[in-house]
């Protein structure tokens, strides 16, 4: 069988290979480059590989690679897609991996096509020729933006596993639950004119005073009825991002909009949460005679939990030597799950790092990832007596 590149050769091939996912068309571009480059590298270590085009993104694309059947095993899950970088901002070249300090400088060095290259190293130097449940490596598309890879993969239903880890960075810590996010748009529609008689037109912002008002009471109820000590920030948060409305002081606002995100705890209904809010609209709309719309921006995302007493939550938690843990961050985790399979956080890099300038993965996180990659895969996919004890 041929060798494959050295691990820091694959990352660096991962990461000149652009593959940045945007709500902003501008930015967006397809991560063929990164599926093929990983198809390559899987083949040739004997698994069989199905590139997956997502429906209408024809630039878009899975890979799920497959080594060996049954009805259980492990899918080890990444993403493609990195974020956009700021120009100007980073002391070496974003798709150029740099090795300084003890640290791989490089846009997805740990968020996340580091995760890949890891454990195509850690693959490659294991005797896998008899396992006994599937190993399957899962690349995604879109993570960074719509998650439109995850949402297809649970649409087709064609993976099946019993046990999942995502290698998102996280310092190396088991993660079992983090909040879900829903990023919505409420947009007031009133009538402009000439700012020096009010009754000319109908002040958008105004009623805009409305709604902000009636959002920020919701937000402070959910934050008096939800309460989870398992995580840092404990209740459900929402957050005003941005708002926009009116052209100039001298006339009367004639359209405002204000977009927010809101996340909430694991076992709240994202579709619920989304009902309230609609439900206290309609009462603004008929006191201020505007109109008032309500939009999602995306579609949601759900709320991940994996109970702690999942076998491979307790499987990590004695690899890593480190108790599982929670974090606000979003994952493709929840769908995973949908999809039958225990599934966990846990990869190489601090999230701090993600979606900064100067990106990276320290190297004192390589070693540990790769025991934590063996550990799973002799304990989930290989016969007992192949595991060296």
């Amino acid at each position: 069988m041929p060798a494959l590149p050295s691990l820091i050769s694959m990352m660096s091939q991962l990461i000149a290979s652009p593959s940045i996912s945007c709500s902003q068309a501008h930015w967006d571009q397809s991560n063929k480059g990164v599926i093929e480059l990983l198809e390559n590298w899987l083949s040739t270590l004997g698994f069989r590989c199905e590139i997956m085009p997502l429906p209408d993104q024809p630039n878009k694309f899975n890979l799920i690679a497959t080594l060996g059947t049954g009805d259980g095993g492990l899918v080890l899950s990444g993403h493609t897609d990195t974020v956009p970088y700021d120009e100007g901002r980073w002391q070496s070249d974003p798709f150029k991996l740099n090795e300084r300090d003890q640290k791989l400088y490089g846009l997805g060095s740990c968020d996340m096509k580091g995760f890949f290259a890891i454990v195509l190293d850690t693959v490659q130097q294991m005797a896998l020729s008899n396992v006994q449940q599937p190993l399957i490596i899962l690349a995604t598309a879109d993570e960074e933006s719509s998650m439109s890879g995850a949402r297809a993969l649970v649409d087709a239903g064609k993976l099946k596993a019993r046990y999942a880890l995502i290698g998102e960075p996280t310092s190396l810590t088991p993660i079992h639950a983090h909040k879900g996010i829903m990023m919505e748009r409420i947009q007031v529609t009133g009538q402009s004119g000439h700012s020096s008689n009010p009754d000319l037109g109908n002040n958008a912002l105004d009623a805009m005073h409305d709604v902000m008002s009636e959002l920020m009471l919701f937000r402070q109820q959910l934050k008096t009825q939800y309460r989870d000590a398992s995580f840092v920030i404990d209740y459900p948060t929402m957050n005003f991002g941005c708002i926009h409305g009116g052209d100039n002081p001298n006339r009367i606002c004639g359209r405002c909009e204000i977009e927010f995100d809101l996340r909430a705890l694991p076992g709240m209904s994202n579709k619920a949460l989304m009902g309230e809010i609609a439900q206290r609209l309609p009462s603004i709309e008929a006191k201020t005679g505007t109109k008032i719309q309500l939009n999602s921006l995306f579609p949601d995302v759900p709320s991940f939990y994996t109970s702690v007493e999942s076998d491979i939550i307790k499987a990590c938690e004695t690899l890593t030597q480190r108790q599982a843990s929670t974090v606000a961050f979003a994952t493709e985790g929840s769908f995973l799950n949908q999809m039958g399979m225990e599934t966990l956080i846990l990869g190489p890099g601090s999230i701090d790092q993600a979606h900064q300038p100067n990106e990276f993965m320290a190297l004192d996180q390589i070693q540990p990832m790769q025991t934590v990659i063996r550990g799973l895969i002799e304990r989930f996919c290989l016969p007992l007596n192949d595991v060296k004890k």
